[in-house]
């Protein structure tokens, strides 16, 4: 039970192997961020990359653990991320309920793929580039249920623009769509738009969701999913050109512990950066627009999905 003071998280990396980095730090490693870091700064971590490591997403999911809770606690928000594609294996759209898919489903295998067979296809194809020293990317999808409507805001901080600001700040990754995304494009507009209906409860509705449950920068209520895509780890295991510190041009065979596949070990990442942009978000929200009376004709309060007896302390 939080006590109201500040949450502390310190993790001790009592594993790292620091003799593993002894030729990156006399040479650039290719697509790595040894180079441009010395570019901006003139020094760098050698051992281990400093921040370049994805080492530093630890702050990130322990904090996003909070979020999600909070996020649960207060409106029932659930978000979820897994494995859509691997190198050239690639989940069907139509593979994975986004209404029914659970975390159980997504954690049954190593790779966080909730189909059974094509989690079997990506594991093959990751085991194959891994016995050759090389490595490959993929591609992680987020689903956040049951957030509230009018989560967001027009112009520069619309929900969808946060949460791209929030993956591509993440380690290899590479690019964003949300909804339909770049296949969108091949839509006309009378295909594309989400028509509105009235449900049984009085709620206003889409029919589809092309949209990715954000319209105009502010949620709409149904489901907000996005693809978050992330490249081939940089350090691999084959002999590269590449230059020294001191600008020659050498050979660089890297050593040590590196994934063939970071895309499994993103879905975490993904989905605690999604759960601190939503809780975020929902704060600004609630400051913003329940501090007078609302248009309750169109506006909705945000609800309270757990009750008070859950969240006090039992002191007995």
């Amino acid at each position: 039970m939080t006590t109201g003071t500040p949450i502390h998280v310190f993790v001790p990396n009592t594993d790292q192997r620091g003799g593993d980095y002894s030729e990156m730090a006399k040479a650039y490693r290719p697509s790595h961020a040894d180079a441009t870091y010395d570019f901006k700064y003139g020094v760098r971590a050698v051992q281990g990359g400093g921040r370049s490591s994805a080492r530093e997403t630890i702050g990130r999911v322990a904090a996003g653990a909070l979020a999600k809770k909070i996020l649960k606690l207060k409106s029932g928000v659930e978000i979820l991320a897994f494995v859509s594609k691997v190198h050239q294996v690639v989940l069907p759209e139509d593979a994975v309920d986004f209404e029914t898919v659970t975390m159980e489903q997504i954690e049954s295998n190593i790779v966080r793929c909730p189909d059974p067979e094509y989690a079997e296809k990506m594991i093959a194809a990751i085991d194959k580039v891994r016995i050759r020293g090389d490595s490959i990317g993929g591609v992680v999808t987020c689903i956040a249920r049951n957030v509230p409507r009018g989560i967001g805001s027009p112009v520069f901080d619309k929900l969808e623009a946060e949460l791209a600001k929030a993956m591509l700040s993440l380690p290899a990754s590479k690019g964003f769509e949300i909804g339909s995304g770049f296949a969108g494009t091949d839509f006309t507009g009378s295909e594309h738009n989400d028509e509105f209906y009235m449900d049984e409860a009085g709620n206003v509705r889409t029919r589809t969701n092309r949209s990715g449950g954000v319209q105009g920068g502010i949620s709409n209520g149904e489901i907000i999913y996005f693809k978050v895509a992330f490249k081939p780890t940089a350090t691999i295991g084959k002999k590269q050109n590449t230059v020294s510190r001191e600008h020659q041009d050498v050979e660089l065979l890297a050593r040590g512990r590196h994934d063939p596949c970071v895309v499994p070990r993103a879905v975490p990442m993904v989905e605690s950066m999604a759960a601190l942009v939503l809780m975020d978000q929902l704060m600004a929200h609630i400051a913003q627009c329940e501090m007078f009376p609302l248009n309750f004709s169109l506006q909705e309060p945000i609800g309270m999905a757990s009750s008070a007896s859950e969240l006090a302390p039992n002191l007995s």
